[in-house]
């Protein structure tokens, strides 16, 4: 991730530009009734948000436009990526739990990793709503938004798609494994 420069020169933002309208193009889907036109104005009003789309599309998460919240006027964006974007993969739920793991400590956190990109850690309901419009995680798990209660006590939830099925389930908040990122969202 590069956190140390949070505006994108002109080459990166045409080919921010160019890779999310194809991405837009091919999964008409996801977008129903949504015109390309309308959310490339939006992206270039809100120019300080496409530092986090960038920092989505270099970590591979695919992002892609999945709604429009009506209230707000923004549109929304999911990682869409057919597996957890394979840049946020091994890392522990949050910084209190990586710092309880005693040796073999990944190098970051789910939360932390999407703080510093902008974007929000997909509660379970937005991870559902997404496996509406395709079939996510058949290979790999992410972390999703943890209720307080769960993780007061020193659990994280986690959700797939096995058997054609969206499962969530429980670990230890410090655990990793090669094969679980973290989906984010963000509202543009």
């Amino acid at each position: 991730m590069n956190s140390n420069k949070r505006e994108l020169s002109s080459d990166e933002r045409e080919g921010l530009f160019k890779a999310l309208k194809t991405r837009f193009e091919k999964n008409m889907n996801r977008h129903t009734g949504v015109e390309w036109s309308k959310v490339q104005a939006r992206l270039e009003a809100n120019s300080d948000k496409l530092w986090s789309l960038d920092e989505m599309e270099i970590t591979g998460g695919e992002p892609d436009v999945v709604g429009y919240d009506e209230k707000t006027g923004e549109y929304i964006f999911y990682d869409c990526s057919a597996e957890s974007p394979k840049g946020r993969r091994s890392v522990c739920y949050d910084r209190e739990a990586l710092e309880a793991r005693k040796e073999y400590k990944p190098e970051n956190t789910a939360i932390d990793m999407a703080a510093a990109m902008g974007i929000e850690l997909l509660t379970e309901e937005q991870y559902r709503e997404l496996q509406q419009l395709g079939k996510f995680d058949l290979k790999t798990s992410s972390w999703v938004k943890t209720p307080a209660d769960i993780r007061k006590l020193g659990g994280a939830i986690f959700c797939d798609r096995r058997y054609d099925t969206v499962f969530t389930y429980h670990n230890g908040a410090e655990s990793y494994y090669a094969a679980r990122g973290f989906r984010g969202s963000l509202k543009v």
